[in-house]
């Protein structure tokens, strides 16, 4: 049966039903797709009256034609006929005078574990089956090609509980978490009204790390096509709540580093409540290091709450994602970062998503992905996606206009 529209609601009945799925495959981005000016397209390959294969096929105009994309998909519940469906998009958008058509596949290329080592074989079919239609393919890449990752970092959450997700994370992880938790820091989901926050905290760290941020009334879209299934969370504290947390922990050493010594009085020799005196003190002169930065951070900041990190997640059925984020260097030191990612698996847990995509690392692991050395605290794995494929209905109009555009830019 030749690939065909298919209305909003059969197509969100389709997707229901599938394991693997992106968000970018939702109506709620195909909404926010709408309200940033796109044409939307429900389509699908239907056999005996089921879809096996939907997407979301939006377009827009572009010089002597139009653009479609299909982004992180179709999304496929039955793949005997996935070559159909991408054979036939071929002729259903050369109706829709296409002049460029361009897929980027949700498929998984190759697996690999944490440290980037591969754990299964490459599906090299995956790519063939395109480029033997005749769709041209970018190449497996690294970095971000057009903004975008192949690379993912990803946990499965489908076997841990609210109790045991801390136990579930790296060995670096776990005491990172629990330390972030001892400063007081609080988060909470920012409205609407607030979203100028996010922008922010987004626009510094775009600037920082030199790459294109997404402007305010995008993130406002995005809030309202999103509803409850996105969460710009904020994280924040007060550093005369920080000072009053670390006076509380101070003076429980203290209290412990009195009974040690009252308990030497009595017993001199002992060696190990001496190593634990020793420990202790150590962690007491710490405190009065970080009591001291405190009163500086103080003086400067007042006694209000001071913005440390934001994060962009978003829970659909069958993932949870981290989507956008910002931060402050200067506090670095408090790990809020590692607190918004564990409110996020929490959250997950609690509304029964079995998995969730960190997204985009770079695909180097020679120690140089500053992003993956903080995913890798929360001990998932990694895998590789396709890449994107192009398709040109008209390749010479293509070039030609391509070639006038590169002319014209000099």
């Amino acid at each position: 049966m030749p690939l065909k529209s298919i209305s909003k609601k059969d197509f969100e009945s389709h997707i229901q039903t599938a394991q693997q799925k992106s968000f970018m495959q939702s109506l709620e981005m195909a909404d926010l797709l709408s309200k940033r000016g796109f044409d939307i397209d429900y389509i699908a390959w239907v056999e005996d009256g089921d879809i096996e294969i939907s997407a979301i096929l939006y377009s827009t105009s572009m010089t002597g034609g139009r653009y479609f994309e299909i982004n992180c998909g179709p999304v496929i519940t039955q793949p005997d006929h996935l070559t159909d469906f991408y054979s036939g998009l071929k002729g259903y958008i050369k109706e829709r005078k296409a002049l460029e058509l361009v897929i980027k596949p949700y498929d998984t290329y190759q697996t690999f574990d944490t440290n980037g080592q591969a754990v299964s074989s490459e599906n090299k079919e995956l790519i063939t089956q395109l480029t033997d239609l005749n769709y041209h393919f970018d190449g497996l890449q690294t970095d971000y090609p057009g903004g975008e990752p192949d690379w993912h970092y990803v946990k499965n959450l489908a076997k841990l509980t609210e109790n045991d997700l801390l136990k579930s994370f790296s060995k670096k992880g776990k005491p990172l978490v629990k330390k972030a938790k001892t400063f007081g820091t609080k988060i909470r989901k920012l409205n609407r009204d607030e979203l100028h926050l996010f922008k922010e905290i987004t626009t510094a760290t775009s600037d920082r790390r030199e790459y294109t941020d997404k402007s305010l009334d995008y993130y406002q879209d995005f809030y309202d096509s999103f509803g409850d299934r996105a969460e710009f969370m904020l994280a924040s504290l007060n550093f005369q709540n920080y000072r009053n947390h670390l006076k509380s922990s101070q003076d429980k050493l203290q209290s412990k580093i009195e009974k040690l010594q009252s308990d030497l009085e009595k017993i001199p020799h002992s060696e190990k409540k001496q190593n634990q005196l020793r420990e202790l003190t150590s962690q007491f002169n710490t405190f009065t290091e970080r009591l001291k930065e405190a009163a500086e951070l103080i003086e400067k900041y007042g006694d209000k709450d001071i913005i440390l990190a934001a994060s962009l997640f978003i829970y659909t059925p069958q993932e949870a994602v981290y989507l956008f984020s910002g931060s402050y260097p200067e506090f670095n030191k408090f790990y809020a970062p590692a607190l918004l990612q564990e409110h996020v698996m929490l959250e997950a847990i609690k509304r029964d998503i079995p998995f969730y995509n960190l997204l985009g690392i770079t695909g180097h692991f020679d120690g140089s992905d500053g992003v993956l050395r903080f995913k890798q605290n929360f001990n998932g794995y990694i895998v590789r996606k396709m890449g994107t494929f192009h398709y040109y209905p008209k390749p010479l109009k293509y070039r030609f206009l391509n070639t006038i555009k590169k002319i014209l830019r000099r």
